[in-house]
């Protein structure tokens, strides 16, 4: 079962995504289900998994994509976040 983090990591990690690793947003979704997204950004998360809002050219659509690996902690974030985009962008390519 999905538990929440504290509301000012979930702002942390979206900031931090939003701001540094908005490509790696795009690549993210593009390989998860949206290969025509023109942008991406990251508007949820919680120990299962990811919501991305993607920009398609119909318009947007919420994704939720499910971490590959146990999240417990803040610290799993990026080891997960880092995955999933390791394994889009092999999609992507």
């Amino acid at each position: 079962m999905a538990e929440r983090f504290p509301d000012d990591v979930v702002q942390a990690v979206i900031a931090h995504m939003n701001g540094d690793h908005a490509e790696d947003n795009l690549v993210i979704v593009r390989g998860n289900g949206a290969p025509a997204a023109t942008a991406a950004e990251m508007i949820d998360l919680d120990t299962e998994g990811g919501t991305w809002l993607a920009t398609e050219p119909d318009g947007e659509r919420e994704m939720t994509i499910a971490w590959p690996g146990r999240v417990t902690e803040r610290a799993d974030l990026r080891r997960e976040v880092v995955a999933l985009y390791e394994a889009a962008k092999e999609l992507t390519d």
